[in-house]
């Protein structure tokens, strides 16, 4: 199913588990659409609150850091996302259009003089909440895993 729009849909079949993805523009005012879109799709597995709650959050800060970091809030650039549930996880991939960082290289923001920084916490959620958490080779691209049972 395709859906004009800047909030586009797309799913399709992939070694036989259904993928579904989402493109939309650089604007703050889409990180709840997606993230809202993605829970959605969990209703049939009855997952537990507190993993909804883990999931939402880092969908929402992974798309945030997509949409600021990563292309700058450049409406001309998009943020793509892929999930999918396969063998009791959810799998969802964010890409942006930017040139990338390196993830090792973020500050852990509870140790000394990052303690009281207001920003640079979502990594380090991201890296807490999830069961499995890959960047790509430039780190414009991150999947993370959430088991669901």
């Amino acid at each position: 199913m395709i859906r004009s729009g800047p909030l586009a849909f797309l799913k399709s079949r992939r070694d036989g588990t259904q993928k579904s993805r989402v493109k939309v523009p650089s604007e703050t005012r889409y990180i709840r659409k997606v993230s809202s879109r993605i829970l959605a799709s969990l209703v049939p597995y009855a997952v537990d609150e507190g993993k909804v709650f883990d999931i939402k959050l880092c969908i929402e800060e992974a798309v945030r850091n997509a949409i600021v970091h990563g292309n700058r809030s450049d409406r001309r650039k998009a943020v793509k996302v892929a999930y999918w549930v396969q063998d009791g996880s959810l799998s969802i991939e964010i890409e942006d259009e930017g040139p990338g960082f390196d993830h090792s290289k973020v500050a852990d923001p509870t140790s000394g003089p990052h303690i009281l920084k207001n920003s640079g916490r979502g990594v380090y959620l991201i890296k807490r909440l999830m069961d499995k958490v890959e960047y790509s080779g430039n780190g414009n691209r991150i999947t993370m895993v959430k088991k669901l049972q």
